[in-house]
């Protein structure tokens, strides 16, 4: 899948792939008008709604009513650095959840391939192109290495 990114005015950053376009901006307080999910927050979200689809497909093949489960993910970051730290997921159940399913539930959301893809990161490589015509005309893209 190609992702395409267009920066449409001030902090908002939009990234589209197929029909969709998931709109970005930063905080007030980073310069943004706060409009949107900052990308980072939106990258957290992924792993939650990950999960939380794998719990939904758990629930719906076994005919269990969704109604009052819910997942909270706890984030903790380190305060002098600010990078993420630790990542809990939380399923929270009502007391009518069937007790036979409780430890899988959980097996289920660890299924999730955000989280999957977090324990075994793939290389992130980073490279810039000019576009043809860019260089008075030049031919082919030529990739940077800075």
């Amino acid at each position: 899948m190609d992702i395409e990114i267009s920066f449409p005015g001030g902090k908002r950053v939009d990234a589209a792939f197929g029909s969709h376009v998931v709109h970005t901006d930063q905080p007030v307080a980073l310069g943004g008008a706060g409009a949107a999910p900052a990308p980072f927050d939106l990258f957290l979200a992924s792993l939650a709604t990950c999960a939380g689809i794998y719990v939904l497909g758990f629930c719906q093949a076994r005919g269990i009513a969704t109604e009052g489960i819910r997942l909270v993910q706890h984030d903790q970051t380190d305060p002098v650095t600010h990078r993420l730290e630790r990542v809990d997921l939380e399923i929270v159940l009502p007391a009518t959840f069937p007790e036979k399913y409780r430890d899988s539930v959980i097996r289920a959301a660890e299924g999730c391939k955000v989280k999957k893809v977090l324990a075994r990161p793939p290389e992130v490589a980073v490279r810039t192109t000019l576009e043809a015509g860019a260089r008075g005309g030049a031919g082919a893209a030529a990739p940077s290495t800075a």
